[in-house]
């Protein structure tokens, strides 16, 4: 039941973190490139990175569950990505989607590798 709990109060704080951070990159930088969804993503994978790095022992945890399954779980969102894509392509901007795809891919894994280089042994 612990887990649970943790999962969703993760969950809600990073879905917060997710609508306010489309909010804030809408002000910032308009809806023409879906930078809300690419920030979210890479600080979610160097946020899980790092996690995963500092608590590899752990990963079970509860601050890991809280923050891996729930926080992460919630903020990073590949649903959104795809429909991203998609709209670019749809809108006939296939060098928007492209570089939507290349970004997230990239930066994504960029992230995470950073995260856990930062974070090994910590």
């Amino acid at each position: 039941m612990t887990s649970l709990l943790l999962v969703a109060a993760g969950g809600a704080l990073g879905a917060l973190c997710r609508y306010g951070a489309g909010l804030l990159s809408t002000v910032l930088f308009g809806r023409g490139f879906p930078v809300g969804t690419l920030m979210v993503n890479v600080a979610g994978c160097f946020i899980i990175g790092a996690v995963y790095a500092a608590m590899a022992e752990q990963a079970h945890g509860m601050l890991a569950t809280f923050l891996i399954q729930g926080f992460c779980g919630a903020l990073t969102t590949f649903s959104t990505f795809s429909l991203d894509c998609f709209r670019l392509l749809h809108e006939g901007r296939t060098g928007s989607a492209a570089a939507n795809a290349a970004l997230n891919m990239v930066l994504g894994l960029g992230a995470a590798a950073l995260g856990l280089s930062l974070f090994a042994g910590a």
